[in-house]
């Protein structure tokens, strides 16, 4: 087992080594960089993110569907959307369980925000005395979704329900985590990376536990916090830096 300073030097070499424009290309995270404007990153952002889970290639692919249909220009079409263009995506299929009337619903939702919020970023913003987005998710949630029950709830989780909310934290990094290598776009200025998580997914789960951050078994809420306590310790003002070399480490198998 390698000691405190052996695993911080070899994290952070890892995370510079993935942390790097060539990840752009396989990652879901080329939806957003398609954009210059900022709402048109969050809200393509934000879509990406909701249907990132199975292959990347599937992910980008029905991201890009949702793009067309909104003619690639997320923002226009979500202020400027005709009733006949959501009836239109009743039937369609988009992504697994992410199905048109879920899309709809999403459109409709950022259309409410958007009305009353130049930035997604107000909606996420960390209160005095937290030190995660435990609470913030949980409000982002409670502005975004509606008080009366709907299959697109699903799709939003929920971290008061132990989920470990791994693509609200993945697109959280992509909007709040700033640095030069020219991935993730820190374009929410309000609110500081200290706070951010490492997404929690099969891959970096399993790579945590082999390096000995985490001893939980299952991949959810709490063991999100065992993590960050972890990372924490490594770099407190850029704790996500290290999904890059969990990832990374985890996709390559580089260490089996």
């Amino acid at each position: 087992m390698l000691n405190f300073e052996e695993l911080k030097s070899f994290l952070n070499e890892k995370a510079d080594q993935y942390n790097s424009p060539d990840f752009i290309e396989d990652d879901p995270i080329q939806i957003p960089h398609r954009f210059s404007l900022k709402q048109d990153v969050e809200i393509a952002g934000f879509l990406a993110a909701t249907i990132s889970w199975g292959n990347r290639k599937s992910i980008v692919k029905s991201a890009e569907k949702m793009l067309d249909i909104m003619g690639n220009s997320p923002y226009d079409f979500v202020l400027n959307y005709s009733d006949k263009d959501l009836e239109a995506l009743q039937d369609k299929s988009i992504h697994r369980t992410f199905n048109g009337q879920d899309f709809a619903y999403f459109i409709r939702q950022f259309n409410k925000i958007y009305k009353e919020n130049e930035s997604l970023e107000n909606l996420f913003l960390v209160k005095d005395q937290e030190t995660n987005f435990l609470h913030a998710i949980e409000r982002f949630r409670n502005s975004f979704l509606e008080t009366e029950k709907h299959r697109s709830h699903k799709h939003v989780s929920s971290p008061y329900k132990n989920s470990s909310s791994k693509r609200i934290i993945m697109f959280l990094r992509w909007m709040v985590r700033k640095d030069k290598h020219g991935v993730d776009f820190g374009i929410w200025k309000n609110i500081d990376q200290k706070h951010l998580s490492i997404p929690l997914d099969v891959h970096t789960g399993n790579m945590s536990r082999k390096l000995g951050l985490v001893s939980r078994t299952q991949n959810d809420w709490r063991t999100v916090e065992e993590l960050d306590i972890a990372i924490r310790q490594f770099d407190e003002k850029d704790p996500a830096k290290y999904d890059f070399a969990l990832f990374g480490l985890g996709v390559t198998k580089e260490l089996l």
